[in-house]
């Protein structure tokens, strides 16, 4: 395999924002780069998802043993739980390239074609949102995938033909938070597949005290601990949140971080004790308020707190399920016994009932 340092690339795979929310926030540039300086460089260095770091080294040990590619890999969960990280740390411990894109910015066979003919043999090509690519770039992904020919089209009409092209092989990763609307061929031509869950309390503390080591801030074990109790079990909020907190911490507490300080700082950021923000106690008020708790259907709770469809099902509502606030019922979204608990709101019966 080819060596060579790793393509520096953007950050295609930021999660969907939020306009004013502190927990999804719009996506700037200092934040990608923000995001990048604290991220992983080995699986070492990754905390969390222990069984699907464990056969990922075995998968790249046995690939380095073979000289050969990596097979390609999908990766789904929802954002900001290191998907971006697991595909820069198998190109960096396979010693390859990476090249880095998102489906959505992929529009043409031709623009597949400019970056699969500059791969080297056994490069990581990493698709953000894979889950977004067109039909007609998606079915020219599968003979590259399968046997690494790419046909482009020439031409048009009757004097059309197709032009085979050969390409090193090499390991495509893919990432996606809608693992539901890949294609059965696309998902089948994946190898390895991992799903990336959300991190436990001891993880996420791990994880703050990284960062805050990496950013040379002073943090005790109750500041940590506040840091992660709140951050949605998301390693990219963690960080997030670690950032805004230091802003505190250095205006009015000499740059260190106690619990006491964190929680001020929490508070003032309107994120309470579990994790939720403004916008989550939003959503959840308007579904109890507005619709009588549910049942009520995903595009009409979207609209109630003017939020898009693809952020409330991709952003919002993967944490407050896995917290107990909300469920998903054949008839639509439904408000549970600990949602109206949170409000401070009367919970009716038929909460139970529909549940």
């Amino acid at each position: 395999m080819k060596k060579g340092p790793i393509r520096p690339a953007g950050d295609p795979g930021a999660e969907p924002s939020r306009e004013g929310s502190v927990l999804h926030p719009a996506p700037r540039d200092d934040d990608a780069q923000f995001e990048r300086h604290l991220r992983p460089k080995t699986l070492s260095e990754f905390v969390g998802q222990e069984s699907l770091k464990a056969n990922l080294r075995v998968f790249i040990e046995a690939a380095r043993k073979r000289a050969e590619p990596l097979d390609h890999c999908l990766f789904y969960s929802p954002p900001g739980l290191g998907k971006t990280t697991l595909a820069h740390i198998i190109a960096r411990e396979l010693g390859v390239n990476l090249r880095s894109t998102s489906g959505p910015t992929i529009s043409r066979a031709g623009d597949l074609a400019a970056i699969l003919t500059d791969l080297g043999k056994g490069d990581v090509f990493f698709i953000d949102e894979i889950h977004r690519l067109s039909p007609l770039v998606e079915e020219s992904l599968y003979p590259v995938m399968e046997d690494c020919n790419l046909y482009v089209s020439t031409g048009k009409g009757p004097g059309a033909s197709a032009l085979k092209l050969s390409i090193e092989r090499f390991t495509l990763v893919g990432a996606t938070t809608r693992a539901g609307l890949l294609t059965g061929p696309l998902r089948d031509r994946f190898g390895i597949i991992g799903n990336l869950s959300f991190y436990g309390l001891p993880e996420l503390e791990a994880i703050v005290r990284r960062s805050a080591a990496i950013l040379g801030i002073p943090i005790d074990a109750d500041g940590a601990r506040e840091v992660a109790r709140r951050c949605r079990a998301t390693p990219r909020i963690a960080n997030r949140l670690l950032r805004r907190v230091r802003d505190f911490a250095e205006v009015q507490s000499q740059g260190s971080v106690t619990g006491e300080l964190a929680r001020y700082a929490l508070e003032r950021l309107e994120v309470d004790a579990v994790g939720l923000d403004a916008l989550d106690r939003k959503l959840l008020q308007a579904l109890i308020t507005k619709f009588g708790g549910g049942p009520v259907g995903a595009d009409n709770l979207a609209i109630a707190v003017s939020e898009e469809m693809d952020t409330l099902t991709d952003v919002i509502e993967p944490f407050l399920i896995q917290s107990g606030f909300l469920a998903r019922t054949p008839r639509g979204r439904v408000a549970t016994e600990k949602a109206y608990a949170h409000l401070g709101l009367k919970s009716p019966s038929k909460t139970l009932d529909l549940l």
